[in-house]
């Protein structure tokens, strides 16, 4: 998916569905990644990586939520890398979100709103039920449908709502993507930075002959 992607303000001031407002608190008060060049693969608050952390090569994943080959991907190739050199200490995987519209930074506000134990869990719901949450005209149906991913993952409305209108980390949230996005230059999702080289969706024998590549295979 190739979509403009939109600055923090922007989303957060398209929020709509109750209770969320826009504070003009400085970024130096957010929780933001390093922007001096260099692509900020090492693991932040905000992410929760998968495999060994002292792997030799990392992959950051760039996807958005309502991004239909971002689907594909993660019900597919995803499985495969995860399998192969996720699951078995490989490598280092983060998976780092684009938000190009409201919808995809509320999936992501309920995905974290487990905590990292949840997350992964409710990453592969979102990616599964894409067509069923996301279809919606009317933006409290999706907000409805995402509560209903988050009741499957263990959690009631009330901790649910919290998380939704939850200011301060959908501006966190923004502003991290899109000072990741930025220093990587990220243009279309899904993208991936496999140590700090940008690549494109690609199917699994290429990704894997990649990833074999750089491990010295």
């Amino acid at each position: 998916m190739n979509k403009f992607i939109l600055p923090a303000i922007a989303v957060v001031a398209a929020l709509g569905v109750g209770g969320w407002w826009y504070s003009s608190q400085s970024s130096a008060n957010s929780p933001t990644a390093s922007v001096d060049g260099a692509s900020p693969v090492q693991a932040h608050e905000l992410d929760f990586p998968l495999g060994n952390a002292d792997a030799p090569v990392t992959v950051v994943e760039y996807s958005s939520f309502t991004c239909p080959h971002c689907a594909t991907f993660n019900q597919g190739p995803y499985e495969q890398l995860k399998a192969d050199f996720i699951d078995t200490g490989r490598i280092q995987y983060i998976k780092r979100e684009v938000y190009f519209d409201r919808y995809g930074l509320w999936a992501g506000m309920v995905a974290r709103c487990g905590g990292g134990e949840r997350y992964h869990g409710i990453v592969d719901m979102l990616y599964e039920q894409q067509r069923d949450w996301a279809g919606a005209n009317d933006p409290g149906q999706v907000a409805n449908n995402l509560r209903a991913i988050g009741r499957k993952a263990g959690m009631n409305d009330a901790e649910l709502n919290a998380c939704l209108e939850d200011a301060d980390k959908a501006l966190a949230l923004t502003e991290f993507y899109q000072a990741n996005a930025e220093a990587d230059e990220i243009r279309a999702t899904p993208t991936f930075m496999i140590n700090g080289q940008q690549y494109q969706n690609m199917p699994y024998d290429e990704f894997a002959r990649v990833l074999d590549e750089k491990l010295g295979g």
